[in-house]
């Protein structure tokens, strides 16, 4: 597991990022930075999200697969990093870096 601490570490100290959830397979949140409420929130709706997301690119062309999915609103922005059995949600202010 230090390698997947590392990993939480390395994001954490980007600018702006406000948290990270980590999801198996299920939607079932492993680890998070957040409380818990907002963990199980993020955790929920952005796994069905990427499941759905996923479906329609393999509707669309069976041969290919969702790698990576980034949703932009004006309080914050959400990017999902899928994988065969965990996916990764990394929520950050995408106005941080117009502070300087």
């Amino acid at each position: 597991m230090s390698e997947v601490e590392e990993t939480i570490n390395r994001i954490r100290t980007h600018k702006g990022v406000i948290g990270i959830v980590i999801v198996n397979a299920e939607g079932v949140p492993i680890r998070s930075t957040f409380e818990s409420k907002q963990t199980l929130q993020y955790s929920s709706l952005i796994s069905q999200l990427a499941l759905k997301a996923r479906s329609i690119v393999r509707d669309l062309d069976p041969q290919n697969d969702l790698t990576f999915l980034r949703i932009r609103a004006k309080q914050h922005e959400i990017m999902v990093a899928p994988d065969r059995e965990y996916i990764l949600i990394v929520i950050q202010d995408p106005n941080a870096d117009q502070g300087s």
